[in-house]
Formats: structure tokens, C-alpha cells, sequence
């Protein structure tokens, strides 16, 4: 098994965590950092949706927060036959941690799909613009 399917297979045990009693939507994650170590999350909805938090971030927030700031590539896998990419909340806290990070979508029959934030995230907003503010 190589690199990538390890990840892969971690981000597919994120999602069987997933707590999504109203949308029943399960994405799991999993972020890799530039020293090898991996970190892992699934979306957990809340009643209120505005206060739900995607799998995505909860894998960069729990490498952020053990000090980790050099990250590589993120896995994100769903239950869709389709591939679903980042939603832009998501495209956003990842552009501002992350800017050149690898992106693979795993949907459910185990495939996968490469591309690059920034091909997600064209016209990100992001420090660049706020520094010229000043």
C-alpha cells in the first residue's frame, strides 16, 4: 500500500465517524503535513446548520492547533458517485493554511480524482490582498 492510499483509507474511516443526523451528507478528511504526519476529521452537523463544521476543517484545526503549518496534501471522501470538492468556507480556511496543497476527491466506489487548490480556488482572496490594503 502506498502513500496515498493510506491517506485515502484514513480519510474513508473519518467519514464512518461522521455525525450528520439531518443531512445524513458523511465527509471524512484527512491532511498530511510536510513531515509525513496525518491528521484526520468528519463533518459533525448541528441543529443549527450555520453551526455545523466540515470535515475538512476539523483536519486542519486538529493539525493547527498540535502546531503543524506546512501541509501537503488533503483527502476528502464522500459517499457520492460523483466527486465533491471543498465548499468554499472550506476553499477559504485551506487557501489562507494551505495555498499549494494537493487535492484528492474519493468518492464512494474508492476512485479518486487529483487537482491543486489553487485550480479550486482561482481567485482566492487571501493576506496578498489585505497587506495591499494597508
Amino acid at each position: 500500500m502506498n502513500a496515498a492510499d493510506e491517506l485515502i483509507r484514513s480519510a474513508m474511516e473519518a467519514k464512518g465517524k461522521a455525525i450528520a443526523p439531518y443531512s445524513g451528507f458523511r465527509v471524512g478528511a484527512a491532511v498530511e503535513t510536510a513531515s509525513g504526519r496525518v491528521y484526520t476529521g468528519c463533518n459533525i452537523e448541528a441543529s443549527s446548520y450555520s453551526l455545523t463544521i466540515c470535515a475538512e476543517r476539523v483536519a486542519l484545526f486538529k493539525a493547527l492547533s498540535e502546531g503543524e503549518r506546512d501541509f501537503t496534501r488533503i483527502i476528502i471522501a464522500t459517499d457520492t458517485d460523483d466527486f465533491c470538492p471543498p465548499c468554499g468556507a472550506c476553499r477559504q480556511v485551506l487557501w489562507d493554511f494551505a495555498p499549494d496543497l494537493e487535492v484528492i476527491l474519493v468518492n464512494r466506489k474508492g476512485e479518486a480524482k487529483h487537482s491543486w487548490l489553487r485550480d479550486l480556488y482561482p481567485a482566492a482572496f487571501g493576506k496578498h490582498i489585505l497587506r495591499e490594503g494597508k
